[in-house]
């Protein structure tokens, strides 16, 4: 799915790892789909939890109108550093993801 942060973060390496694993195409998909919503859900928390309550009704208007543009305008006002912020939460989960499937790689 294309989200408003897809240019800054790239989930190729987790899908690689989803290959190695012993899984059928939909057992694939169904994981896949997890990583990407549970990337999305991670990226939402660390931008709402830097946005006052009057800033995170914006910000959600601006997600339901899909305006990127809108989107990140709105962000780089009122967050510094706002893509460094969600590099870092991605990142932190896309090591977490890593690390379970080494670990479910060596159960099988």
């Amino acid at each position: 799915m294309k989200y408003f942060f897809s240019h800054l973060i790239e989930i190729e390496s987790i899908i690689i790892e989803l290959d190695k694993l012993d899984l059928n195409n939909e057992q694939k998909k169904h994981l896949s789909d997890l990583v990407d919503s549970s990337l999305h859900h991670t990226v939402l928390d660390a931008v709402l939890s830097e946005l006052t309550p009057t800033d995170k009704r914006v910000f959600i208007n601006h997600l339901k109108e899909k305006d990127h543009s809108k989107i990140w305008q709105f962000l780089n006002g009122k967050v510094d550093h706002i893509e460094d912020k969600i590099k870092k939460a991605a990142d932190d989960l896309k090591a977490q993801l890593h690390k379970d499937l080494k670990e479910a790689a060596k159960r099988k």
